[in-house]
């Protein structure tokens, strides 16, 4: 945590979702205090008289790499940027796809943001006045999120910036709370996503691959936002275009993270496929037309030996 103020609170800084929760229960608070961590502000500071023990550091905080957008990933982003409008609240995690949609909103005005995490791509949005808040329904003029991870750039601009509060990940990602966000967008990715709509994003057949993280809570919650757009987003391909991530069946043993009853849109580098309230033939149909056409008769094959179409 951050050094604390004259006040005597320490911020929890970059991580404050988990973090806070857990000092709030625990019995034994021990606290390092990194001059190198910022002062970020919303509901995440503790007083130094509730700390138990202090060890002082100084050292920089880890830093993400912020890894390069491709094409096919800006033809991901693109297609995402045109289904938002503006004023709408997005939710959107770190890597490739969200930094190639924030990359394609240059034009948009008056966004607001609501998310579990967020990184370096933000603050882009922040400086060209994309992002505002300004018409946020939900806790408006504010960025709201429960942690960061990027590079020192980043910790530099949210240290003590009043745009951005940072609350525990139980307020951020309640879908109640998230609901009240109009014109609120998810977007999410998956490792595998079936024909019918089951999106697998935690595991590569039983093999856990990453936890199961705030996926559900902002689908959900943006399904329950007026004019909401829940979004599946991901590259059609993996392993040098090898496999594709559109399948017949998931791979056994995979996790099922959202339910085909859950999901609205699904996004590739090849489309837009709208799933909810459609039949199975109907959702194959989408989801093969949004697929490399390398494997598109393999899966049409595939969707007619299982009934499908």
């Amino acid at each position: 945590m951050s050094p604390p103020d004259e006040h005597g609170f320490c911020s929890f800084g970059v991580e404050v979702g988990t973090t806070k929760p857990a000092a709030e229960s625990a019995r034994i608070i021990i606290a390092e205090v990194n001059r190198q961590m910022p002062r970020t502000l919303g509901d995440c500071f503790i007083h130094v008289s509730r700390l138990h023990h202090i060890v002082e550091v100084d050292y920089p905080l880890p830093e993400a790499p912020q890894g390069g957008t491709t094409e096919r990933h800006l033809l991901v982003g693109q297609h995402i940027a045109e289904m938002i409008p503006d004023g709408a609240t997005l939710q959107m995690g770190i890597g490739s796809i969200p930094d190639a949609v924030l990359q394609n909103l240059g034009s948009h005005k008056d966004l607001g943001v609501h998310t579990e995490l967020f990184s370096d791509g933000v603050i882009d949005m922040v400086e060209a006045g994309v992002i505002t808040c300004a018409r946020k329904t939900f806790h408006p003029g504010k960025i709201i999120s429960g942690f960061l991870f990027g590079s020192k750039r980043l910790y530099e601009f949210v240290h003590n910036n009043p745009i951005i509060e940072m609350h525990p990940t139980d307020y951020v990602n309640d879908p109640f709370n998230i609901a009240q966000n109009e014109k609120m967008v998810a977007i999410n990715s998956a490792l595998q996503v079936d024909l019918t709509g089951q999106v697998c994003a935690d595991s590569i057949g039983p093999q856990i691959y990453s936890g199961v993280g705030g996926q559900v809570d902002f689908i959900r919650g943006a399904a329950r936002s007026k004019d909401g757009l829940p979004i599946i987003a991901f590259l059609s391909t993996a392993k040098k275009d090898s496999i594709s991530r559109i399948v017949p069946l998931l791979n056994k043993g995979a996790g099922v993270v959202t339910t085909r009853n859950d999901v609205h849109y699904v996004v590739t580098e090849y489309g837009v496929a709208s799933l909810f309230g459609k039949t199975i033939r109907q959702r194959a149909h989408e989801l093969i037309n949004i697929s490399h056409p390398k494997f598109r008769d393999e899966l049409t094959a595939a969707a007619r030996e299982l009934e499908y179409l």
